[in-house]
């Protein structure tokens, strides 16, 4: 499941017809690997956007554009309760 879950990410990230890849925390979670080697990669084109889950809490720290506001505005995650490492 998780070599699926892998390889339509990787599918994904590389099209030219695709803009944005909406993926749930949870299964971002599973192939954090993959999706922290392409954030790292520099490319814009597909953005990865990480989002909730019905079946799992949201967790602010481990999503990356949070990580982003984070290190800009710490403020911001201090309000949300969460501390910045």
């Amino acid at each position: 499941h998780q070599r699926e879950i892998e390889d339509t990410f990787n599918d994904l990230t590389r099209r030219k017809d695709v803009a944005m890849v909406l993926i749930t925390q949870g299964c971002a979670e599973m192939i954090r690997k993959a999706v922290d080697e392409y954030g790292s990669s520099g490319q814009v084109v597909p953005t990865v956007l990480e989002i909730p889950s019905k079946e799992q809490p949201y967790d602010p720290r481990k999503d990356a554009i949070m990580q982003r506001v984070a290190f800009f505005m710490p403020s911001a995650m201090a309000s949300l309760g969460l501390e910045v490492p």
